[in-house]
């Protein structure tokens, strides 16, 4: 079906109380294992690629970006198309010119407070006069390249709600991603969400909230998260441990094989489960 806007479907599941999925495309596997999860679990999700990943292809966007469109728009799912933690200035300039892509998350979280401000806002300037919706963090979720995971209640850490309203108010910024005890990269599924916090921050703020770093968070915590408030749920690590999984068996158990198809394959449908698993948790739970 065609793509759809991520501002439709983070719309459309705010208005409702319910949570949305949005799920990592790293390989062009990781883009068919979230449609065939999708249409599994009869959900829609967000496809979205990195920053990172957007590297990893030689920082050519556009490729892994019309890949990853054709995978979508192929599927009977409701999917749209998202491009993830941009730092670049350069990259956040050629989402606005790449076919497919209806959203951006632009990560100034590093920066002090005023300074994200400040750059955040510039960023929504620029992708609104472009059509583009916009997603930003404010607070340290941790995790990321090598960052440490941070917990709920580290000092400094989590996102202040008196903060977050001056910061969507002057910054224009259609969705908020903010720390309330997840972390990215974690491959076991032990964090403990700030639910009084989470509760607090949809008070507070008129725009849907965003959880990162949700593949170290366990099915109870992500259905609580969404009751207390949170609309779009971003898992990436969970695929990458299904499918590196899932290369590891098939190799230990035919070392000979050198057809990459023999154990992409298997790793294919260990994301595609996992995928349906994640949708099945986000879209039972409700506010």
């Amino acid at each position: 079906m065609p793509l759809v806007s991520t501002a439709e479907l983070v719309t459309a599941a705010a208005a409702q109380g319910r949570g949305i999925a949005a799920f990592n495309v790293i390989t062009l596997e990781h883009a068919e294992a979230i449609a065939a999860g999708a249409e599994r679990a009869g959900a829609p999700a967000v496809l979205q690629i990195s920053e990172n990943a957007v590297a990893f292809h030689g920082g050519r966007l556009d490729v892994i970006t019309a890949a990853a469109a054709a995978v979508a728009r192929a599927s009977s799912a409701p999917l749209s198309l998202h491009l993830d933690h941009v730092e670049s200035a350069g990259l956040l300039r050629a989402a606005a010119a790449t076919e497919g892509l209806s959203s951006v998350m632009f990560d100034a979280s590093k920066l002090s407070y005023a300074e994200n401000l400040k750059a955040t806002a510039d960023a929504v300037r620029r992708c609104h006069e472009q059509g583009i919706w916009i997603e930003a963090e404010l607070g340290a979720v941790g995790g990321k390249d090598g960052e440490p995971s941070l917990g709920a209640h580290a000092p400094g850490v989590r996102t202040d709600p008196a903060e977050a309203v001056v910061f969507v108010a002057e910054t224009g910024v259609d969705a908020l991603a903010v720390a309330v005890g997840s972390s990215h990269a974690m491959t076991r599924r032990t964090a403990t969400l700030d639910h009084a916090l989470i509760a607090a921050l949809r008070e507070a703020v008129p725009v849907p909230l965003v959880l990162h770093g949700s593949s170290g968070v366990p099915d109870e915590e992500i259905r609580r998260a969404v009751a207390s408030g949170m609309v779009k749920i971003n898992v990436g690590t969970a695929l990458n441990t299904a499918f590196t999984g899932a290369v590891r068996d098939y190799l230990a158990t035919n070392p000979t094989t050198v057809d990459p198809r023999k154990y992409l394959a298997p790793a294919r449908e260990a994301m595609t489960g996992t995928v349906a698993g994640f949708l099945r948790v986000i879209s039972s739970a409700a506010r």
